[in-house]
């Protein structure tokens, strides 16, 4: 393995999370961030001595790589630390694991764990996108905010000032894996950012859907496959891609290299090579109905381009979906909102009755 440089990759200075964020995943991020003292109420409930638990458990069991060990990894986490600016280089660890994987874990110091499974099956290019992937997941916050969400789900099942009854826990269910999916949709942009190179970023994908034999596969056929997956089949088949994603938490290979393929002609990926990107000092200033409006307005467009059977049906309808529609991008931002107002009110004292306990 080389990192030796094969072109000049732009360096993005000052550049802030909400470049490379799907707004879905935007919209809860920023709304989770607005409330204040709601973190420290999570944090204390999730157990800080779990993460220190889990990063002494790698320290044992793990490779941590630095300059001396895995020097190629460590060198690509620096070019990624540089390229998107970031303030802190997380800990990388590399697990002996024949299993393709690798994750973002912590609250307060975010590590990094890589698969020796996932190092033997890719290549240079392709390490560096997911490298970049995770960086981009620890910068968001994605570890911190999902931990939090997956302990407001374990409160439902035991406090009574949440709606509990099956079908409204399946809805904060299927609202969580949502917005999950969707920031893997911006870790996978985080990487693309971080490599500048299209080609290995549809690969990662190839390789995790179709393992090592990336010489028998081909890069627009694979592509053509997302479009089959969305336009084949018939009322039951759009019924049945629901039911398949409903408890995902991330979304399906062939779909990730399409949403991709998606945010490059959409022409933001260039934009933000070219330096027009939201900066790190103006995230203070951004509005939470302005990200509801930006999330409510990407699920539209999707809907109304979708040529999913099921989505057609229920477009040729004629009747009024839009606030259905509208209503997936503001699923997540309402319901932390709302919770935290509640823990809110605790803290300052505007209601008598305690708060929720275990």
């Amino acid at each position: 393995m080389t990192t030796s440089p094969d072109r000049v990759r732009t360096r993005l200075p000052g550049i802030s999370t909400r470049a490379w964020e799907h707004p879905a995943d935007r919209t809860a991020l920023v709304t989770l961030r607005s409330l204040s003292g709601f973190d420290v109420v999570l944090r204390t409930l999730s157990g800080l001595l779990q993460e220190r638990q889990h990063r002494l458990l790698y320290l044992a069991t793990a490779v941590r790589v630095d300059e001396r060990q895995f020097r190629s990894l460590h060198q690509l986490r620096e070019d990624c630390v540089e390229i998107l600016d970031a303030r802190t280089t997380p800990e990388m660890f590399v697990l002996q694991s024949p299993h393709v994987n690798a994750f973002t874990i912590g609250m307060d110091t975010p590590f990094i764990v890589l698969t020796t499974g996932l190092i033997d099956l890719m290549d240079t290019e392709e390490l560096r996108f997911i490298v970049g992937h995770e960086l981009g997941h620890a910068l968001s916050g994605h570890a911190v905010y999902r931990t939090m969400l997956m302990h407001l789900l374990r409160l439902t099942a035991s406090i009574g000032w949440m709606p509990v009854g099956g079908w409204a826990l399946r809805a904060i269910v299927a609202a969580l894996m949502e917005w999950s999916r969707k920031s893997e949709l911006s870790g996978d942009r985080a990487g693309l950012l971080c490599g500048q190179d299209v080609e290995a970023s549809v690969r990662v994908h190839m390789k995790t859907a179709g393992g090592t034999w990336i010489k028998e596969m081909n890069h627009g056929a694979f592509l053509a496959q997302a479009d089959d997956y969305e336009r084949s089949g018939d009322l039951r088949d759009g019924v049945l891609k629901l039911l398949n994603l409903e408890l995902q938490s991330h979304p399906f290979s062939v779909l990730r290299a399409a949403e991709l393929r998606r945010w490059i002609q959409s022409g933001d990926y260039d934009r933000v090579l070219a330096g027009e990107y939201p900066r790190r000092e103006h995230d203070k200033n951004t509005r939470i109905s302005d990200e509801m409006k930006e999330a409510a307005r990407t699920y539209r467009q999707n809907f109304d381009q979708s040529e999913d059977p099921l989505i057609r049906t229920v477009r040729n309808l004629g009747k009024d979906v839009g606030s259905a529609v509208n209503t997936v991008g503001h699923e997540v931002g309402e319901t932390v909102s709302k919770i935290g107002k509640r823990f809110n009110d605790w803290r300052t004292g505007d209601r008598d009755d305690p708060p929720p306990t275990k």
